[in-house]
């Protein structure tokens, strides 16, 4: 119980310094005249920044492992630039206690999102009318996206491709199915499906990713290591380092994701069109 009442002041204490430094952040934002463009707003001032940037919240029916992301970029100063910087640090130690109690004391992990929205009125404010909100942990640790240095453009567009491959043997995919339903007339046509592939061959179990903003920096001056370009994600706003306030090129990609792919399939890609297994999302490796 000793260390269970010390991870939870801990988590206590680096919750209060992550709003804190966001308020810090906020303020010196709201005292800045510097350049801001968002996908989702015609104007984004502190305001809005406020409600991107307190946004802890899960949604009814939101997945549990999916976050909202806020697209934009600011032109940051030095001051704000180090307003960032404090709040990101103070995300890692957050993050960090919450690694502790997830190996040490998880049980307390109900306790703490009851308890943490309550300590800040401007959380609390989020509650009102809504009932009990859940905290969303990982939407409380994500860091604040900073450019390497000034950039001369910027483009931006939805990554709808991407995806996770793990490996799976053939008896790991049996066991899978076989924890579904064996009965079933569907698993059953899967569990012969796989008696008939040889025991050694390896299996491809996909999940689909959730579309993400990708920008595509292009920087000034090259960067000490030589590069001229860099691609990230963009779950949050993008701080631009700047001195003299205004926003590099950019262009205005579309408000939502497309609902189809769109990028060509590669050539060299290495899984089968069709899924071997469906309800587990396995498929084979074409043949050498």
């Amino acid at each position: 119980m000793d260390v269970q009442y010390r991870l939870l002041a801990e988590l206590e204490a680096a919750f209060d310094h992550v709003i804190q430094s966001i308020e810090a952040l906020l303020a010196r934002y709201d005292e800045t005249a510097n350049a801001a463009w968002a996908l989702d707003t015609p104007h984004p001032d502190a305001a809005w920044l406020r409600r991107v940037l307190l946004d802890f919240w899960y949604e009814d029916g939101q997945d549990g492992r999916a976050t909202r992301s806020y697209v934009g970029l600011i032109a940051a100063n030095e001051t704000l630039l180090d307003a960032v910087s404090e709040t990101n640090a103070a995300k890692d130690r957050f993050a960090e206690v919450l690694a502790q109690i997830r190996e040490q004391a998880a049980d307390l992990i109900p306790e703490i999102k009851a308890v943490l929205p309550f300590r800040h009125p401007a959380l609390h404010d989020h509650l009102r009318g809504q009932g009990l909100a859940r905290l969303h942990l990982k939407q409380c640790w994500r860091h604040l996206p900073v450019a390497d240095a000034p950039l001369a453009r910027v483009r931006l567009a939805w990554y709808t491709s991407g995806r996770s491959i793990k490996r799976l043997s053939v008896r790991e995919a049996e066991r899978k199915l076989l924890a579904l339903n064996s009965d079933a007339p569907h698993i059953r046509i899967q569990l012969r499906r796989l008696a008939g592939i040889p025991d050694g061959e390896p299996l491809a179990q996909v999940q689909r990713q959730a579309p993400v903003m990708r920008a595509n920096l292009f920087f000034q001056d090259p960067l000490p290591d030589g590069r001229l370009r860099r691609a990230m994600n963009l779950p949050l706003p993008l701080f631009i380092p700047t001195t003299d306030g205004r926003l590099p090129n950019h262009n205005q990609p579309l408000p939502k994701p497309p609902s189809g792919r769109t990028r060509a399939r590669r050539s060299d890609e290495k899984l089968e069109d069709e899924a071997f297994l469906p309800s587990l999302r396995v498929y084979r490796y074409r043949s050498a």
